[in-house]
């Protein structure tokens, strides 16, 4: 079942979804080489609590922490602790808040001081594919051509797709359908309506293999040790057009960071 948003329910999650994407970004700025992932997670649960909402994930399913910080070769659901992170690393950041009975999810991968130019692509490469993903959130389309926005444009680029996990959308709870593959043909499946809100979230790595999990059973890692990168906004369909509640998180980030 899929539940169209009313234009309270949709102004509702926005103001949710731009309180998420501020804290997104401030947590982002303190990524450092030293810091450790452990004091990324307070720093997001501080914020979280101090704005009068709840963190989304930390309980979600036995899930320990406010925020997930995959590193380098983890693709997502890596869990905060007292690893410091180094020059040359990549972050991705997976935050999620509830306020006023409406929920907030989103994410973004940042480097630790200079990264090597490969995951520099790779980075460039999955927010091309979100973009991508954005543009076909479209009335009268397809949930696969979001799928398929995104996969043909990681492909075509020479990356390829976690097939794994999907975005999904959101409101009363953090996961509704539909469910939203990185991969697929499009013009099938669920077809889009005005006030569905929406998470693509593109995964992107350097290897061909199936996911593997580790023994933590949250954090999973690419199978080679190949480096994976992702980017998570919110997305509302409307009649005009796709728009992002979110408000362009990394665009946000690049902006405080210069």
């Amino acid at each position: 079942m899929i539940a169209l948003k009313t234009e309270a329910e949709v102004e509702v999650t926005a103001r949710n979804a731009q309180l998420l994407a501020q804290i997104l970004v401030e947590v982002a700025l303190e990524v450092r080489p030293g810091v450790t992932t452990e004091e990324l997670d307070r720093s997001a649960e501080t914020r979280i609590r101090s704005a009068g909402a709840r963190p989304a994930f930390k309980g979600y399913r036995g899930y320990p922490a406010t925020l997930c910080v995959s590193v380098n070769e983890e693709i997502v659901h890596g869990i905060p602790s007292e690893r410091r992170l180094r020059e040359g690393d990549i972050v991705s950041l997976d935050l999620g808040l509830e306020r006023d009975g409406y929920y907030a999810d989103a994410a973004l991968t940042v480097g630790v001081g200079r990264i090597t130019p490969e995951a520099e692509r790779l980075l460039e490469v999955t927010r091309g594919a979100l973009r991508n993903a954005i543009k076909a959130a479209r009335v009268g389309g397809y949930v696969s051509d979001l799928s398929h926005a995104i996969g043909r444009y990681a492909t075509e680029h020479g990356f390829y797709v976690v097939r794994e996990f999907v975005g999904h959308g959101i409101g009363r709870e953090l996961h509704e359908d539909p469910q939203i593959p990185n991969f697929g043909e499009p013009g099938h499946g669920t077809v889009l309506r005005e006030g569905m809100i929406l998470c693509p979230e593109p995964m992107v790595k350097g290897d061909d293999l199936p996911v593997r999990m580790e023994g933590d059973g949250w954090t999973a890692v690419t199978a080679s040790g190949a480096l994976a990168a992702h980017y998570e906004e919110m997305v509302v369909v409307t009649a005009s057009g796709p728009h992002v509640l979110t408000g362009g998180i990394w665009e946000a980030f690049c902006r405080r960071r210069t």
